[in-house]
């Protein structure tokens, strides 16, 4: 037996031909020739790993558009042993074997994480647009029973993603990202942005490419769910702030057409008293079809757009704008980006007009967009972009149309990474113009990293059917398993055209379906009501006292009540790496009964949501994870956990648990998000188990945040001596509330009506920011 073994502070370099396998020191970890291949592991910590492979004697240097963290100065060990190579951090072990080329990943005591298989990396020779290059294929052995998930947004139905054979190209529904994350606490990122196979059988796990220069993944040792986003986070980026005015709600319509016609949209709500925040403009704005995206407004059908926009926020409500990555024949930018070699040569949305899509891998590109974007739109006072058709859409396809030059290679070689240099374009470009309006950015298509440009991805064009409605829950899950927080649907599916017959939305059918889809709408991250074929605006569905519109008013408000809580979620999404809609198994991570459950939720750390998903639905079986007490949110009635109960789901009703420890603070009554500041907040306890809850206020919307301008104010609850502490309260703001009162009521069965828990406060706390106790 051989053994090396090198500090970890020294680089040796080992030019002794003892054995054909011999490896260098580097500056991240060891570099090694095996199988005709160079393989590389780099630490850029002591829990994240990359391992890279080219062809022997191919020169490599590959810029990564997902990861932009720097590797970080790891102290590591590593020493040799029967042609293994074991390099070891404060966190994880890797093992490379000399002979096979195989990376095995190992705990601090050895036990197995995470392993290749044997000679499980191939790279095939291959053409891409006449240039001699690989596909790239990479296999991997996981535990028979081991659940994993990720893989972006799939409309496949799957919680659970072993078991599937998966085309990861993006398009319209389809969100592709080549990651996943198992149970076992680790992550595994796939940085490849062409088309890409994802295969899980009885045999491997693998990622196939159709182009790559090289094989090049980073392995994440989280520990936890939470743990693993955080990791894949840190090495991707961070979700920025969103204003508060988004987490309210929003409508849309396929499409407005007249500036008349939107501004009526919100005096309406308002004159309902129904809350409302954003109001969407979607396309042809602009006019004709040759004219698409000119980001110019029709003078004709917006003679004002000035005015309309001002209209907007006199009414207390901020607008999106749509814009897309294509541009019609006769638009400018279509004549400069053409005049440039930035138009990518094959024919998107719509039919027949003649769009190309701009080349977003062209960094010089996003300049050139923007000028027109903020000239022609974000100059007059919008709000939010509604960014469109970012796979992107690609009609009348031809097989050399992936031929076609980018910037950075052929289509093909960069056909998922698309959306993130679109919206990454948008965000820095608005970041550069002004810091005292959030980006806020919704899109149809995502790809990884694209968290830290204030991207919230929509499902895309879903049909309006109960199975569609089913599917969003598990693809919602995964994708932000996949380290995306933000995403939301269409309420009511796009395509609704099955049920125009019968009186569209006065079809009781499609009233069913609708509220359903809201009430889960309610708990994600954006709530957005939109599509084509029938109108969505509350009033299409009736007037006050008929059943329908006001359980769509209920859960309209209750999401407004429940923006404290929102918010400061979200505050741990950007502070913490948290999640807003979390799989079951983050939080109980030793009950395995949860690993595979595809319809239930955490929304935030204290709400199980259960969507009723099917047509007619009077009760449903609910799972109740174990190791707390669960409180239903509507009847205050208490359950253990660890068993599954029967929810009794009239149409005003869906299924919502709270789990005890919980610390809920509930909002005022509003119109709209900022209407009412928050100094006589409902603070609730959930008794049954300690708890902490931490509630975050900022300036709302510019980035006064990230110097520091924010408060936090820290509760507890202590289960045992029934004593609530109020701690100090951290940071300041301009406008943060010197005073306050908190109305404390605990929450029992006998007061649980849900929204309307009890008007009965046990306590009241006068709050001047430094820190208090009561005993309840």
């Amino acid at each position: 037996m051989r053994t090396k073994f090198i500090g970890a502070v020294m680089l040796l370099f080992f030019t002794a031909r003892t054995f054909a396998q011999d490896f260098q020191r580097t500056q991240l970890g060891i570099k090694a020739n095996t199988q005709f291949m160079d393989i590389e592991a780099q630490f850029f910590s002591p829990t994240i790993v990359r391992i890279i492979r080219n062809p022997e004697g191919l020169p490599l240097n590959k810029q990564s558009l997902s990861v932009i963290k720097k590797p970080e100065q790891t102290a590591l060990s590593v020493n040799e042993e029967n042609n293994i190579v074991y390099l070891k951090s404060a966190a994880l072990q890797v093992a490379l074997n000399l002979k096979t080329g195989k990376v095995s990943f190992l705990d601090l005591q050895g036990g197995p994480l995470f392993t290749e298989k044997d000679y499980g990396a191939q790279f095939t020779a291959t053409k891409d647009a006449g240039r001699n290059t690989y596909s790239v294929r990479q296999a991997f052995m996981l535990e028979k029973d081991e659940v994993i998930y990720g893989l972006g947004q799939q409309q496949n139905g799957k919680m659970n993603q072993r078991g599937q054979r998966v085309y990861l190209s993006n398009q319209n529904t389809k969100v592709c990202i080549p990651f996943i994350q198992s149970v076992k606490g680790y992550g595994v990122f796939w940085d490849n942005y062409s088309p890409t196979t994802f295969t899980d059988n009885l045999q491997e796990t693998s990622f196939d490419s159709e182009i790559g220069d090289c094989s090049d993944y980073y392995f994440m040792w989280g520990g936890s769910g939470d743990g693993v986003i955080a990791q894949m986070r840190d090495l991707t980026g961070q979700a920025p702030m969103m204003p508060l005015w988004v987490y309210g709600y929003n409508q849309s319509k396929e499409r407005y057409k007249t500036q008349e016609e939107l501004i009526d949209v919100v005096k309406k709500y308002r004159a309902l008293k129904v809350p409302l925040d954003g109001i969407v403009q979607d396309w042809q704005y602009w006019g004709k079809d040759s004219l698409w995206n000119s980001m110019s407004f029709d003078p004709v059908t917006y003679p004002d757009p000035k005015g309309m926009i001002d209209k907007v926020h006199q009414l207390k409500a901020h607008l999106f704008i749509v814009a897309w990555p294509g541009f019609g024949p006769l638009t400018k930018q279509y004549a400069e980006f053409k005049q440039k070699n930035m138009l990518i040569d094959f024919d998107t949305w719509p039919p027949k007009s003649g769009a190309k899509p701009f080349d977003p891998y062209n960094p010089a590109s996003h300049a050139i967009y923007w000028d027109y974007l903020n000239k022609g739109v974000f100059s007059l006072g919008t709000d939010g972009w509604w960014l469109d058709s970012t796979e992107p859409d690609h009609i009348n396809i031809k097989d050399q149309d992936f031929d076609q030059p980018t910037y950075l290679g052929s289509f093909r070689s960069v056909i998922n990474a698309f959306p993130l240099e679109h919206v990454g374009g948008i965000y820095d470009s608005q970041r550069k113009t002004t810091s005292q309006k959030r980006v806020t950015i919704f899109t149809r298509s995502a790809f990884a990293g694209q968290q830290r440009y204030a991207a919230n991805t929509w499902s895309g064009d879903i049909v309006s059917t109960w199975p569609t409605l089913q599917k969003q829950i598990p693809a919602a899950l995964n994708f932000s398993l996949s380290g995306i927080p933000y995403w939301n649907a269409d309420i009511g599916g796009f395509f609704a055209g099955a049920f125009k017959q019968g009186g569209g939305a006065k079809n009781p059918e499609f009233q069913e379906l609708y509220t359903r889809w809201l009430q889960f709408a309610a708990f994600t991250p954006m709530m957005r009501s939109h599509g084509t074929d029938i109108p969505r605006e509350i009033y299409q569905f009736g007037k006050p006292g008929e059943k329908t519109f006001d359980v769509i008013a209920k859960f309209i408000n209750l999401r407004y009540s429940l923006l404290p809580y929102i918010y400061s979620t979200a505050w741990d999404v950007t502070h913490q790496s948290g999640s807003i809609m979390r799989a079951l198994f983050m939080d109980f991570e030793k009950d395995i009964q949860v690993y595979d459950i595809g319809n239930q939720y955490m929304f935030g750390k204290s709400f199980m949501v259960s969507p009723v998903t099917q047509a007619g639905q009077k009760e449903q079986a609910v799972y109740l994870p174990a190791g707390t007490l669960w409180y239903d949110f509507w009847t205050g009635k208490t359950e253990d956990g660890g068993k599954s109960i029967i929810s009794t789901t009239p149409i005003d009703i869906m299924p919502l648990y709270v789990k005890a420890g919980a610390i809920m603070p509930w909002g005022p009554k509003v119109q709209f998000a900022e209407e009412k500041k928050w100094n006589n907040l409902e603070i609730r306890i959930y008794p049954g188990a300690d708890g902490d809850f931490t509630l975050y206020e900022d300036e709302n919307d510019n980035y006064n945040y990230e110097e520091g301008k924010y408060t936090e104010t820290p509760f507890h609850w202590n289960d045992k001596s029934h004593i609530l502490t109020i701690g100090k309260r951290r940071g300041d703001f301009t406008g943060s509330l010197v005073n306050r009162k908190f109305n404390i009521v605990l929450v029992t069965e006998t007061k649980g009506i849900g929204e309307q828990v009890s008007k009965k406060t046990d306590k009241v706390i006068y709050y001047n920011g430094a820190a208090s106790s009561i005993r309840l």
